[in-house]
């Protein structure tokens, strides 16, 4: 079986996928050359993306009055200025997060980009404990 050797372990190809799509959250990455090189396609995928968008500029995958602040946060990105953006929208009635993570070696080079898309909803509703798994 081919894995992927990691810094804690390894994962098969499928195993990686797998867990990448299971995670209830979407996940792409941009390289250090801007270009987008995965998206996880989620169940519930918040916003579209197609092949298409793979290899693509990221700067070409946002909408033309958000395209100043990707360039942005990547631009800080890659200077260091900063390592994490974050934002929360209101959409169809749910409460969107959405972040991003500069991707650094052990060197510290910037890297690429992580944005991460989560539907927060359900998160925002919870309130005291539960400490035990209920059926």
């Amino acid at each position: 079986m081919t894995s992927v050797p990691l810094k804690t372990g390894a994962l098969s190809p499928e195993q990686l996928s797998l867990m990448l799509t299971t995670l209830p959250f979407d996940i792409a990455f941009v390289d250090e050359t801007d270009s987008v090189l995965f998206y996880s396609e989620t169940k519930e995928r918040i916003f579209r993306r197609t092949p298409a968008i793979i290899g693509r500029k990221v700067q070409k995958c946002h909408p033309p009055a958000s395209v100043d602040k990707v360039v942005r946060i990547v631009e800080d990105f890659r200077s260091g200025k900063r390592d994490v953006a974050e934002f929360w929208i209101q959409m169809d009635g749910k409460f969107i997060y959405i972040s991003y993570y500069a991707v650094r070696d052990e060197q510290g080079a910037y890297r690429g980009t992580i944005e991460v898309t989560q539907d927060l909803t359900h998160l925002r509703e919870i309130q005291g404990e539960r400490r035990l798994l209920e059926d």
